[in-house]
């Protein structure tokens, strides 16, 4: 499936591919819509019917991401509510394990995710995840989303790569086609981003169910995991 003497540098999106999309489902669909409602004098069914036209407006741009834009277009303490829910982030399967592989492969692991820095302080703080990587990058520090024109380019002058030489994991597939575009050889798709929700498929790209399918073998052994 991967040759991983191929690859020198490991790209890794945060939510739904090393995270449970779970949580990030449940707040925007159920959390926000509640606690809005509760504001502005809707019921939920309004007040989701009401946000899935603000969301889909903003879709794929930077501001759809952005916890500093909702929190003023709604008036929430969108910071403070992810806060207050943090106990619903959880790994996805064998997560741990491959950033432990590919550690003793050598690898440079970048954490790269259209989280804000808000949302991601707190999804590393919760799940210690920082340690394995040797960068985290928001794309609000380019001022683009990983599906904008350009992100992957911009990219290489932030934390310079080889295109031919990098793996990409990311369950947003509009994300993983404009890598393509850019020149990123190696593109990998998530079947489950939610636990809680049937399962994805893309006919362009492989998409991996558990990272146990990808698991390069251990450093200095002849032959692939089973």
């Amino acid at each position: 499936m991967l040759n991983w003497t191929d690859v020198d540098t490991v790209m890794f999106d945060m939510d739904g591919t090393l995270l449970d999309l779970h949580f990030d489902n449940y707040f925007w669909e159920t959390l926000v819509p509640t606690t809005y409602g509760q504001r502005i004098g809707l019921d939920v069914e309004a007040a989701w019917t009401h946000l899935q036209q603000e969301y889909r407006a903003l879709h794929g741009k930077l501001d759809w991401y952005c916890i500093d834009y909702w929190t003023d277009r709604l008036q929430l303490d969108i910071q403070g509510m992810k806060n207050d829910a943090r106990d619903k982030i959880a790994l996805r399967p064998n997560v741990l394990p491959l950033l432990d592989r590919l550690q003793t492969h050598g690898k440079k692991v970048l954490l790269v995710t259209n989280a804000h820095p808000g949302s991601l302080n707190l999804k590393m703080q919760h799940t210690g995840l920082q340690k394995h990587f040797q960068r985290l990058i928001s794309s609000h520090e380019l001022g683009l989303a990983k599906e904008n024109e350009g992100f992957w380019t911009a990219l290489r002058r932030l934390e310079p790569y080889d295109p031919e030489r990098t793996v990409l994991f990311d369950d947003n597939f509009n994300v993983l086609q404009r890598a393509r575009t850019e020149g990123i050889r190696h593109l990998f798709g998530i079947t489950l981003p939610d636990s809680q929700r049937p399962p994805v498929q893309h006919d362009e790209f492989v998409c991996l169910h558990d990272f146990k399918q990808i698991m390069p073998p251990m450093a200095g052994a002849a032959h692939h995991d089973r």
